[in-house]
């Protein structure tokens, strides 16, 4: 593979082969899938539509593929849009920080693992809130700004293989409390919770033989703890009410 800097967007191209690979390079991602999937409920009205930013290679799409959604998936790289695409998403090439859609076009908004990889936190949260319509539900994952999340993340992972070499830059890890007070100047209460891995899903992964590994290896669960992996989800509040 290239060498290339940290998070620099083109190692998903050379990964690109790893999406949906049992077992993979991207493993963690399909659980964390899985988990902001379990958060959406079921479309309520005919129409409805849900923007999954930063889609990568459309791992959330069999978690809401029959909650009768049109599942828009925006992204920078083409290679994941291309298999997001052929899991029935609509594929939209574009950046988190300008999304190319209209003012409250979604009724929800999934940013899963993508905000640790933005320069600009804030121009990316407003325009995820500026996209959703009142009353519209947010849900994200990302890593939090901790030493501890940065040793587990970067030391531990890259070195275990549970994360690709290079592939997050930990200066821009996300601190919950940031996170949770640019959403509320776009009128989103964003509430937090911790994730982890299942210890027994995590040590299948990792040290069962490669060609014996099945989906789903594992899961995220809840966690007290939010210091390496957390998730949000908050409703965007109608301007007259905030």
């Amino acid at each position: 593979m290239r060498l290339l800097p940290r998070n620099d967007p083109r190692q998903y191209d050379d990964l690109a082969g790893e999406w949906w690979r049992p077992g993979g390079t991207f493993e963690l991602l399909h659980w964390l899938a899985a988990a902001r999937g379990a958060l959406v409920p079921p479309a309520g009205r005919a129409g409805a539509v849900l923007v999954d930013a930063g889609c990568g290679g459309g791992l959330l799409a069999p978690h809401v593929q029959r909650l009768g959604y049109r599942h828009v998936g925006v992204d920078l790289r083409r290679s994941g849009l291309e298999q997001s695409a052929d899991r029935g998403v609509i594929p939209v090439t574009g950046d988190v920080t300008a999304l190319p859609l209209a003012d409250g076009a979604a009724d929800v908004v999934v940013a899963g693992e993508i905000l640790e990889h933005v320069t600009d936190l804030s121009g990316a949260v407003a325009e995820l809130c500026r996209v959703l319509r009142p009353g519209g539900l947010l849900v994200l994952d990302t890593v939090n700004d901790t030493a501890v999340s940065r040793f587990v993340t970067v030391t531990l992972g890259e070195h275990f293989g549970a994360a690709p070499v290079g592939i997050h830059d930990p200066d821009l890890f996300v601190d919950p409390g940031e996170l949770t007070t640019e959403c509320a100047k776009h009128g989103v209460r964003l509430r937090v919770r911790g994730l982890r891995p299942s210890t027994a899903g995590l040590f299948r992964w990792l040290f069962l033989p490669a060609g014996t590994r099945r989906r789903p290896l594992g899961r995220m669960i809840p966690s007290r703890s939010t210091a390496v992996v957390y998730q949000g989800m908050g409703r965007k509040q109608d301007e007259e009410l905030r």
